[in-house]
């Protein structure tokens, strides 16, 4: 019997699962150290070139969403603030301030799980503006993937809700 090699779709869809399951299992690390359930993924040329949670809390920096740490990991790894062709795993809709810097940074593709919708419902002040509106008021070139892995990175916001000292911003 000859087996059958996988589609490239079965493929590529393994390959999302992975990536976002890096950041997933990032964000729980985060959350373990008292940080919020975000975690990101960069990824350029199939290899992980970044892997960062949020550290708003430990760094008392406002902006040390887990996409802008992974940005700036993948920027000083691979020197240069061009990441262009990269694709970046995220476990929630990039923030305004994140979908930016993945803009600016020349990322091509967002996968993400949770809506910033979700970030919101579960407290944090976030700003109601989809990624899908940010590139069509920006008339930004990135492909926006939604949903990935959604129901998992909920369960994030779940363990940090039991998480002894959760707080938001």
């Amino acid at each position: 019997m000859r087996l059958k090699s996988p589609s490239v779709k079965t493929w590529s869809e393994t390959l999302q699962t992975y990536f976002m399951r890096k950041a997933i299992e990032i964000a729980k690390k985060g959350i373990r150290l008292g940080q919020t359930p975000f975690g990101a993924c960069v990824v350029l040329k199939g290899k992980v070139i970044a892997l960062n949670h949020n550290n708003v809390w430990k760094n008392t920096d406002i902006t040390a969403h887990a996409e802008i740490q992974a940005i700036r990991s993948a920027c000083r790894k691979i020197k240069t603030v061009d990441l262009s062709g990269a694709i970046i795993y995220s476990t929630c809709e990039p923030c305004p301030m994140c979908f930016s810097a993945i803009h600016w940074a020349g990322i091509k593709k967002i996968f993400y799980g949770a809506k910033i919708s979700d970030a919101k419902r579960h407290g944090f002040r976030e700003l109601t503006i989809s990624n899908i509106k940010m590139k069509n008021y920006g008339k930004s070139k990135i492909q926006i993937i939604a949903g990935c892995m959604k129901k998992e990175c909920l369960e994030l916001f779940r363990l940090w809700k039991n998480n002894y000292g959760h707080k938001t911003y």
